[in-house]
C-alpha cells in the first residue's frame, strides 16, 4: 500500500510540475507584451516605424536580468510565430505559455489597430519607440 501511495504521489508531482513551469514571470509577461505590441505595429504597416533590435535586447535585459534572458524570450516569441504560421521552428525554443500569451496580446492590439488605425498606430508606435523596441525613420 505504501508503494502504491508513493507512486501516486510521485506521479502527481511530476504531472503538476509542467503546469508550474509554464507560467510566465511578471517580467517575462511584460517584455513579451511589449514585443508583441511592437511586432503588431510593424505587421499592420504603421508608417514611420522600424525595429530597434539592440534597443529590444537592452529593454529585455533590464526587465529580465540579462541579454541572454532577453534573447531567449525573443527566440521563444519567434518560435511561437513560426509554429502559428506552420513553419519549421526549434522546438527547444518553443514555449506554449509564450505562444498563448502572445496570441492574446496580438489579437487585442491588432483589433485596436484595425478599428482605429491612425490613433492606435500613433499610440502603440510611440509607446514602443519610447521603450526602445522601435525607432522612427
Amino acid at each position: 500500500m505504501k508503494i502504491k501511495l508513493s507512486a501516486v504521489a510521485m506521479l502527481a508531482m511530476i504531472a503538476s510540475e509542467p503546469s508550474q513551469a509554464a507560467a510566465l514571470t511578471e517580467a517575462e509577461a511584460t517584455f513579451l507584451d511589449q514585443l508583441v505590441i511592437a511586432s503588431v505595429v510593424l505587421e499592420q504597416r504603421c508608417d514611420g516605424y522600424e525595429v530597434d533590435g539592440s534597443g529590444s535586447v537592452q529593454l529585455g535585459a533590464r526587465l529580465l536580468g540579462s541579454p541572454d534572458a532577453a534573447m531567449a524570450m525573443i527566440d521563444a516569441y519567434a518560435a511561437a510565430i513560426k509554429a502559428r504560421d506552420g513553419e519549421s521552428y526549434d522546438p527547444g525554443k518553443f514555449r506554449p505559455e509564450v505562444a498563448d500569451a502572445a496570441a492574446r496580446t496580438f489579437r487585442r492590439v491588432r483589433t485596436d489597430l484595425i478599428r482605429n488605425p491612425n490613433r492606435a498606430c500613433a499610440e502603440y508606435g510611440e509607446a514602443s519607440t519610447d521603450r526602445g523596441l522601435l525607432r522612427r525613420y
